[in-house]
């Protein structure tokens, strides 16, 4: 078993199709079955479970899997110390979701793909609640995220903007629940999402006010939540961040009478360890000199 095949695994574990994991590798899908069973032999198990139709991790994969990123981590990270300190190269792994990548990222990572050109950049995307974890288990190197309300004693968290949790509504739809001046949470049917920060800062506040929520749908990914009150099914609560960039934006309205929660710190997330690696470092010093506004 070489890195190679470690990457090839890992690629084939994400993406779980061998017709685009084979792409993505460019091999063909032949060459990355025979990958796949020379490293299932050396570690003397099946690692997939694969049919016509589909591919899964098996448990002894999924074990493999956090091996297999540990130890190309390790990996990239002595090939950084070894090289020319004064040529920063490698591999850096960044999750985003698609917001981040819109708004909070294109001038930092333009401007590092300038100063660091022998460093190759692997930005994925998709909702941002489980990226803090992936990036602990050595899935990923630094994740966008919001600051969690404790932070992990292994993890490093750059503040980049603040941004404000907003209760949103269809421009189509009557103003839900509204009692006095304020929005009636008690009355108000709500598309929330299933888990995540604003989540747990409703929950809290619904607490605090003995209030018993109408929970219309729960949904994973704000722009879920956006295209959910779009149709009228309810009041949303999303980042600001997010509805001033969805194009459900012109269709949908900021409720201006609602609670107000703590605001959503967004920011960069790594590890101790991984501020290690000079590419790491590097992006982390480049982060903390480029001043990234919300407008």
């Amino acid at each position: 078993m070489n890195i190679h095949e470690l990457k090839n695994f890992i690629v084939l574990a994400d993406l779980l199709h061998f017709g685009k994991a084979s792409q993505a590798c460019n091999l063909s899908p032949s060459a990355l079955t025979r990958s796949i069973q020379r490293t299932e032999e050396s570690v003397g198990q099946a690692l997939f479970l694969r049919d016509n139709r589909t591919v899964s991790l098996t448990p002894a994969g999924d074990k493999f899997r956090n091996y297999a990123n540990t130890a190309l981590r390790d990996w990239e990270t002595m090939r950084e110390e070894l090289d020319d300190k004064d040529q920063i190269s490698g591999l850096v792994s960044i999750y985003a979701s698609v917001t981040a990548v819109y708004s909070l990222l294109p001038d930092l990572l333009e401007s590092y793909r300038v100063t660091y050109p022998d460093v190759h950049l692997e930005l994925r995307t998709g909702s941002a609640e489980a990226s803090i974890q992936q990036v602990i288990n050595g899935e990923i190197d630094v994740s966008v995220a919001a600051l969690p309300d404790q932070q992990h004693p292994r993890l490093e968290f750059m503040p980049l903007i603040e941004t404000n949790l907003v209760f949103v509504a269809s421009k189509k739809s009557e103003h839900f629940g509204k009692k006095k001046s304020q929005l009636d949470l008690s009355q108000a049917p709500l598309v929330l999402p299933r888990t995540g920060l604003s989540r747990r800062r409703l929950d809290v506040w619904l607490k605090q006010h003995d209030i018993e929520p109408i929970i219309n749908a729960e949904v994973s990914g704000n722009e879920g939540i956006l295209a959910m009150v779009r149709m009228g099914c309810g009041i949303g609560i999303v980042p600001e961040l997010v509805l001033e960039r969805s194009p459900f934006r012109n269709e949908v309205k900021k409720i201006k009478d609602a609670p107000h929660l703590t605001p959503y710190v967004v920011g960069l997330c790594t590890t101790h360890k991984n501020l290690n690696r000079p590419t790491i470092a590097a992006l982390w010093e480049l982060a903390q000199n480029h001043s990234i506004k919300h407008h």
